[in-house]
């Protein structure tokens, strides 16, 4: 299962966002390394794609995909010397796929710590930064070595040797131009700066009548580079303790409709390759996680390693298009289910019916 992990400074939400993504019970208190040991918990990707198939069906069981989210402790300026948790937060990190900055925005006199998000997110890169240069510094020059007597490394040194100069500027490896290539083959060195980002501004209540303006300065930093999303984290982590009617009426009555968290999930999951096919019936509508790109046989053994060894074909439709026909045996009746073999590449949204035979 994927995992994404919160980094932020000492009391920025990172603990309340935690709970209202997995429903969790970690300690959210107003004063720093709250968090010692990560809390880890996972969260349903919400897909109304598979609650109107769920509906169509009248399944008994729905199965929503699900991501892991690692709640870390706070981090702050010298972590990467030993400063706070220390050498024990940057673990913590380096065990994710994808890192989800948590920034402050709201104001409390109650809470200490900077409520300014771009002084929040200027600490963590440079933290970040800085822990990965020494992570290089020390390992670049026995790669060195070791390649004189095989040449097979001479890649690795390369990718090492341009992100050492990288991040010796002070710059991390996802705001550079450092190549795809390079990126890649650096992958099994778990530097911190070579995932993926995301970031949540976390507000007042006040401040949800201008979400846009707040979000504003931390969208014009981070660009292209990553997603960055407004919400009131308190308020949604207290939501997430409701029955789902009461957490309606009550993000509802905030004007937030559904809430910023689910888009958050959904935008996290893709920022990772992420897709989803679905599939459907009486007895369950279940949503199933596979990597962009992947063809039908991978993802049949995704159901079972069977429905790929054993792979025949895939009937095939578009979830919305089976919406409007109201049943597989409509959708085959007008002959809108398509039959796809090995090559087919399977699009988010697409819902499958695998027949193999082994």
């Amino acid at each position: 299962m994927e995992k994404f992990g919160f980094v932020g400074l000492p009391n920025a939400g990172k603990s309340s966002l935690y709970n209202a993504l997995t429903g969790g019970g970690a300690l959210a208190a107003p004063y720093a390394f709250a968090t010692t040991d990560p809390n880890v918990g996972v969260a349903k990707v919400f897909d109304e794609r598979l609650d109107a198939l769920a509906e169509m069906s009248q399944s008994k069981k729905i199965v929503n995909a699900t991501v892991q989210f690692n709640d870390i402790g706070g981090l702050v300026a010298g972590a990467s010397k030993g400063e706070g948790l220390g050498n024990k937060f940057l673990a913590g990190i380096r065990e994710v796929d994808a890192i989800v900055f948590v920034l402050r925005a709201f104001r409390d006199g109650d809470v200490p710590g900077p409520h300014d998000p771009l002084e929040h997110l200027a600490v963590v890169e440079t933290e970040l930064t800085l822990a990965d240069l020494e992570t290089v510094e020390s390992q670049i020059d026995k790669k060195r070595k070791a390649a004189k007597g095989d040449k097979s490394l001479l890649p690795e040194v390369d990718a090492a040797s341009a992100a050492l100069e990288i991040l010796s500027e002070g710059q991390p490896l996802y705001r550079s131009n450092l190549s795809e290539d390079h990126r890649e083959t650096l992958y099994p060195w778990f530097l911190l700066t070579n995932k993926p980002v995301l970031a949540i501004v976390n507000l007042d209540e006040d401040q949800l009548a201008e979400v846009d303006s707040v979000i504003a300065p931390v969208q014009a930093e981070l660009g292209d580079l990553a997603p960055v999303f407004g919400a009131c984290i308190q308020l949604e982590a207290e939501a997430a303790q409701l029955e789902p009617a009461d957490r309606a009426e009550m993000l509802d009555g905030f004007g937030l409709g559904e809430g910023a968290l689910p888009r958050f999930i959904q935008t996290a999951y893709h920022v990772l390759g992420l897709r989803t096919f679905l599939t459907t019936g009486e007895q369950e509508s279940r949503a199933w996680t596979y990597r962009e790109g992947s063809s039908a046989p991978e993802c049949a053994g995704k159901i079972h390693t069977d429905l790929q060894r054993g792979f025949i074909r895939a009937d095939v439709i578009r979830w919305d298009e089976l919406i409007e026909l109201g049943s597989w045996s409509s959708a085959r009746d007008v002959g809108r289910v398509r039959q796809e073999g090995k090559d087919y590449v399977v699009e988010d949204g697409d819902v499958l019916e695998i027949r193999f035979n082994v």
